[in-house]
């Protein structure tokens, strides 16, 4: 056989290489179910080269945004759909709709007003009054509205071809757009099934009416609102009642009349626990020299992050002391330190804790979620009710808003930490405690300084919306900038805050080179 030229192992590779093929055909067959040898064709194309291969779908050009959402695309399918609705929305105003309608309500509002005028004009010319002058210019300037808002809505129904071309030429455009990119996102989703079988695959009738159904009901409803505006009172008002929002004011005054009434143990206590660490803050950066407070912030500085850093926090620090926001700074980094040592103690066990636990962190993580997001402003109702105003309050709200990153980089730095090193480590003999304190904590050590840093930032972001319910600081200084519109004393203020912020990223985050 070699003597004759042929090469076994080059028949070896063309017989694996047509076994390869034959079994990609065969999956795409299984995956698209309708036209198989149409897309094995384009996905052989598009597969051939790395580059974006236009190539035209007609079904999707037609049925666009059903077509991709039948087939699973709804990434593809949304921004279509809006495209679509736009254009068909154009089309429906510019051949049906009531352009100038908007014009003939404000000449209909005017028209009300220029009635009253022309009595009150006709009135005066009876009475020989002196102000026959003032009225006859009034109806003269309201005649002379009506007239130049009339031309306005006539230009305007005249514009209802252009308007009407406008969307078709949209529509034309996103037809084509789909029908260019319809294979290459199939085939996308293809690569996406060989890897994982639960995606899904070929058109089910339950997906083509749903997305039908979908894009339909949408568009009729974007047309019929737009083209008509007004005349449907359903799309542009949420159907309510007024009575919904009242008992639920009252029944949410309700209980935190009752969590008042019946919490005063459980908030006097977090308030004396809060009061204990503040005021142990206050003692240290308030009454503490000046000199010594600022010498040992220097030296902390220098020992995390250098030389350098801890030359810019000397310079930070005279800035402070120099334009006279020392005690107040002292009085917010105490305020700070409060808010961010509890969410530290609170967070990193509870991090710890949740890292091992997915059911645990599955369930905190909504709450999370909600102190993140909730605007600073709504959740310091509830705070000024249980706690009143002053500084407790606004440690407990700077603790909602700062205190999640440092449980979710916990947890995140945790289950970081491969488990081929965790089991090596209990393989030698390590013991729960031995696991957490030398193996999981050291390697998760970077996760959880970034927490206790974002911790930390998000705190001081807190300082000025703090200072609404009697948190002093630094932040009272920028409120009253914002109050009296004191542009100097406000800036100045925000540098303070700038430079306390610069100087705990370093120390926190260290650095040193």
């Amino acid at each position: 056989m070699t003597d004759l030229g042929i090469n076994p192992l080059e028949d070896t590779e063309s017989a694996a290489a047509q076994a390869y093929a034959e079994e990609r055909r065969e999956n795409i067959r299984t995956f698209v179910r309708t036209n198989p040898e149409y897309y094995i064709r384009m996905f052989d194309k598009i597969g051939a080269s790395s580059r974006f291969t236009p190539t035209l779908n007609i079904l999707a050009g037609l049925f666009g945004p059903v077509w991709f959402g039948a087939r699973g695309l709804w990434n593809w399918a949304l921004p279509f759909l809006i495209v679509e609705a736009l254009a068909m929305v154009q089309m429906a105003r510019g051949l049906f709709g009531d352009l100038g309608a908007e014009a003939m309500e404000r000449i209909a509002s005017i028209e009300g007003t220029l009635e009253l005028r022309r009595q009150q004009l006709a009135a005066a010319i009876e009475n020989g009054s002196d102000r026959v002058d003032a009225f006859q210019r009034t109806v003269d300037s309201l005649e002379a509205n009506i007239g130049g808002i009339r031309a306005e809505a006539e230009a305007m129904a005249a514009e209802g071809p252009t308007i009407a071309l406008t969307g078709l030429a949209i529509l034309v455009l996103a037809k084509i757009a789909q029908a260019l990119v319809a294979n290459t996102a199939l085939e996308g989703r293809f690569s996406d099934w060989l890897s994982d079988r639960t995606v899904r695959s070929g058109l089910p009738i339950t997906e083509i009416i749903f997305s039908a159904i979908f894009m339909v009901l949408i568009v009729f409803a974007a047309m019929m609102h737009y083209s008509f505006p007004g005349r449907f009172s359903l799309l542009s008002d949420f159907p309510t009642d007024p009575d919904i929002r009242l008992v639920s004011i009252d029944g949410v005054e309700a209980f935190f009349n009752w969590a008042v009434l019946n919490g005063d143990a459980l908030f006097d206590a977090i308030t004396y626990c809060i009061r204990l660490v503040l005021d142990a803050l206050e003692i240290v950066f308030v009454s503490t020299p000046w000199i010594v407070i600022a010498s040992l912030i220097i030296l902390l500085t220098w020992l995390t992050a250098g030389v350098r850093m801890a030359i810019y926090s000397a310079a930070f620090l005279s800035y402070m002391g120099l334009l006279g926001f020392w005690e107040k700074a002292m009085t917010t980094l105490a305020l700070l330190g409060t808010a961010a040592c509890l969410s530290i103690l609170i967070g990193i066990p509870l991090g710890m804790f949740a890292a091992r636990r997915p059911r645990f962190y599955s369930a905190i993580q909504p709450i999370m979620d909600f102190m993140q997001t909730m605007p600073a402003f709504v959740f310091m109702i509830p705070v000024i009710a249980f706690f009143g105003t002053g500084k407790p309050a606004a440690v407990v709200t700077t603790m909602i808003f700062g205190g999640t990153p440092v449980v979710r980089l916990t947890v995140l730095g945790l289950r970081g930490v491969p488990e081929s090193v965790r089991e090596a480590a209990i393989s030698f003999g390590a013991n729960k405690w031995y696991l957490l304190t030398k193996v999981d904590l050291p390697l998760a050590g970077p996760s959880i300084r970034a927490g206790i840093n974002q911790t930390i930032m998000l705190s001081l972001a807190m300082v000025v919306v703090a200072s609404l319910i009697g948190a002093k600081g630094l932040g009272e200084d920028v409120l009253e900038a914002l109050q009296y519109a004191n542009v100097g004393q406000g800036i100045l203020a925000g540098f303070s805050i700038l430079f306390c912020a610069m100087i705990l990223d370093r120390i926190v985050q260290g650095g040193r080179k």
